[in-house]
């Protein structure tokens, strides 16, 4: 919990329209590859939902850093690595059987431990990530793939198949996805949020204390008993 109040904020986002109307004091910028930030001008970022689309993660992210205050907080959320795993398994496996082939169908996504390292990769202090995979139901993989399209969260990379997928391959892909994921006459969707706290470099922030500098005992705070190894 952040027990702070800010005043000049600003939002990275794919959907700007939306943010304008829902934040109307923030400064909010589309998420292209250059960020229309002014350096040291806001003391909260938000990274929403489009982070996981960028060609260049921890460029965006210091982009953000750059055009905070000092102690300005960055915040991130976008889609991880368990995301749409089961559409992804049942894509492969379907392509592999219909045209002997694999290609890529669904966007790769980072993983927790990625994601987090780039907070401390792009100069941010006291990094923080965490992950929250939520499950979503449908009515059949059809449903799930038209809203996929809705939400702009379609195949975009460029080494995607250029040519028209076959009908044989998705309709055996949502046979597959049915056999082996449905669950009480609905098939499950897994989107993994991961969630990125950064504080831009501050002299007055907390800093981790050298390892061996410690003046009391974990024994002693703890009011417990100090049990030795046989040896030491």
């Amino acid at each position: 919990m952040v027990n702070k109040s800010f005043t000049a904020p600003a939002i990275v986002t794919g959907f700007p329209e939306h943010w304008r109307v829902c934040v109307p004091g923030a400064k909010v910028v589309s998420d292209e590859d250059t960020l229309q930030l002014e350096q040291g001008a806001h003391d909260l970022i938000i990274h929403a939902m489009s982070l996981h689309w960028a060609n260049d993660p921890v460029g965006q992210i210091i982009q953000c850093r750059r055009a905070l205050k000092p102690d300005g907080l960055f915040m991130a959320v976008a889609f991880g690595g368990q995301t749409l795993n089961e559409l992804r398994a049942s894509l492969a496996q379907a392509e592999v059987e219909v045209t002997g082939g694999l290609s890529p169908r669904v966007v790769p996504m980072g993983e927790i431990r990625e994601l987090g390292a780039l907070l401390e990769r792009a100069g941010l202090a006291l990094p923080v990530a965490d992950s929250l995979p939520l499950t979503a139901t449908y009515e059949t993989p059809w449903n799930l793939m038209k809203e996929l399209r809705l939400m702009g969260e379609t195949n975009a990379l460029t080494g995607r198949q250029r040519t028209m997928t076959q009908r044989k391959l998705m309709i055996r892909a949502a046979d597959i996805y049915v056999e082996e994921f449905m669950s009480f006459g609905r098939i499950p969707a897994t989107f993994e949020l991961i969630f990125l706290l950064g504080w831009a470099p501050s002299s007055d922030q907390p800093k981790p204390l050298r390892p061996g500098s410690a003046t009391a005992r974990l024994a002693d705070v703890l009011g417990s008993s100090e049990l030795k190894l046989p040896g030491d």
